[in-house]
């Protein structure tokens, strides 16, 4: 299946082809991990997310229609997942997690870790949580801005006003730091 074209993948995957499956896993893990880490600043929470991404995507692969790119509809179950994730997120869940680090339990983070942790809160912890979103689908993505506006429910022109807007905040910030 290595040589396979990804729409042969696809149908075989949702014809119930394992296999396929499978395979259509390994092509696309790392952007459905990349995404959920983008939108979480997170490795454990996007672990988190990617595996039951992967155990939802099992679930809906046959309600993939075609209309739009298998990427974009993809994206748009991360970004889902993502949403649901945060909105479960509960102030027990915030107090475990300190008292974890408090007793030692949580690993220290490793350079990866804190070179994204910087990043974002430098420039897109910054934005209002639309604007991120849409930063994350557009700019570390790379979707179209009519994808984007598709996962997000909003017009394509909010999407295009957004990233003006994000790229005018961005270097507003930037010349505020020089």
């Amino acid at each position: 299946m290595a040589d396979a074209d990804e729409a042969d993948i696809l149908a075989a995957a949702i014809a119930g082809d394992r296999d396929a499956f499978a395979a259509l896993l390994r092509r696309h893990y790392e952007r459905i991990h990349g995404l959920a880490w983008q939108l979480t600043g997170s490795r454990a929470d996007a672990d988190d997310i990617a595996q039951d991404v992967c155990c939802i995507l099992a679930e809906k692969l046959s309600a993939f229609r075609g209309d739009a790119k298998f990427t974009t509809w993809l994206c748009s179950i991360v970004y889902n997942a993502c949403r649901d994730f945060h909105r479960r997120r509960s102030a027990l869940t915030r107090f475990t997690g300190r008292l974890s680090v408090m007793v030692g339990l949580s690993r220290e983070p490793d350079g990866r870790d804190l070179y994204d942790a910087l990043w974002i809160e430098s420039a897109i912890a910054k934005l209002k949580p639309d604007l991120r979103d849409t930063a994350v689908l557009v700019a570390g993505q790379q979707l179209t801005h009519a994808e984007a506006a598709l996962i997000l429910g909003i017009a394509e022109a909010t999407v295009s006003w957004r990233m003006h807007e994000i790229r005018r905040q961005l270097a507003a910030n930037s010349g505020a730091d020089d």
